[in-house]
């Protein structure tokens, strides 16, 4: 019978365990250092619990921490992870971004995802399943800088709003005092803008969110992103309008930058528009070219224009820089098919 991990699991849960098993209630606490602020590997390891303790814990439970599969490093220092996940045979992908003072690590949510969006890899590769809340804080724990981590971001593969229950679980984790202990400004949760569990992410958490919008257009946009005709960017505007951004956690629209599609005067001037009302930014993002996509990447001159527009709005707007393109890491481009094939 293979054994439950403890990783991933809250106080409440870990609490649950030491009652279960005839341990003092105390010893959820101790079970919570040792799991995320020690990160111990192993059961034999939390030695302030009594050896009987930690008898009854390993005949039930592991630990339940993995390290990478495979590694990749990019001529600028960006370094993407592949871990197994699920029944050991499904794959998901990280990013480590070094910045200067800044280190971010973007995270996976989902094995591949389900939004299909046109012009990104990870919607090419499909939908295998929902990560639970171990396997996104793995990702955080098991990489060689982890210790080095200043900010997280929820933008690899997956849409974060439709695995909402362990999303929201992981944060739990990583920002109580008896968990990681980390403030929710070091997060940020990337969305496509599914409602229902948007409307959750901004109820039960105060991480910081990103809405992927890249065109005011619902036509448009409703080409590039199948998810706008369930859910119109005209619907998520009016939910985000209910919130208050003016305070320290902040709403950021993410917007790559097409070619002659989407990179018009005409569309900054709608999108200054349509967000008229709320405090933001929004992060202008090159087009990484994948297979089979007919679009390009608008030059800097369009980028620049589009942004010094929004600008002079009060529209705080920046330039992204690309990172991880040579080990395909840079925004659009994770996949794990080729794992999967194999």
């Amino acid at each position: 019978m293979s054994k439950e991990k403890l990783a991933g699991k809250t106080l409440s849960e870990l609490t649950e365990i030491a009652v279960l098993l005839d341990l003092p209630r105390y010893t959820g606490k101790q079970i919570a250092s040792w799991l995320y602020a020690k990160r111990v590997n192993s059961i034999d390891d939390m030695t302030n619990l009594s050896k009987q303790a930690r008898n009854k814990l390993s005949e039930r439970y592991t630990v339940g921490w993995s390290s990478p599969s495979a590694e990749a490093l990019s001529s600028d220092g960006t370094a993407k992870y592949l871990f197994a996940v699920g029944d050991g045979h499904k794959y998901i992908e990280s990013v480590y971004i070094p910045d200067r003072e800044r280190a971010t690590l973007c995270v996976s949510s989902q094995i591949g995802c389900k939004m299909n969006c046109y012009f990104c890899m990870t919607g090419k590769q499909g939908f295998s399943g929902n990560l639970s809340a171990a396997e996104i804080i793995n990702q955080i724990v098991s990489i060689p800088n982890s210790d080095s981590l200043t900010n997280l971001v929820f933008m690899g593969m997956g849409e974060p709003a439709d695995n909402v229950e362990e999303v929201l679980k992981a944060v739990e984790i990583l920002t109580s005092a008896w968990g990681f202990g980390w403030s929710p400004k070091r997060i940020t949760i990337s969305s496509v803008g599914l409602r229902r569990g948007l409307g959750r992410l901004l109820d039960e958490c105060s991480c910081h969110i990103a809405i992927s919008l890249h065109t005011p257009y619902h036509a448009e946009r409703e080409s590039l992103m199948p998810i706008e005709k369930a859910n119109p960017l005209s619907e998520v505007i009016s939910l985000l309008k209910q919130y208050d951004f003016s305070g320290q956690r902040r709403i950021s629209f993410e917007y790559i930058v097409f070619k002659g599609l989407n990179d018009s005067l005409a569309h900054a001037k709608e999108l200054v528009r349509i967000l008229a009302g709320i405090p933001c930014r929004v992060n202008l993002i090159r087009f990484h070219a994948i297979p089979g996509v007919d679009l390009q990447t608008s030059d800097l001159q369009a980028m620049e224009r589009f942004r010094n527009y929004l600008s002079t709005r009060r529209i705080t707007c920046t330039i992204r820089t690309s990172r991880g393109e040579d080990i395909l890491a840079a925004c659009g481009m994770l996949s794990t098919l080729k794992n999967k094939r194999e």
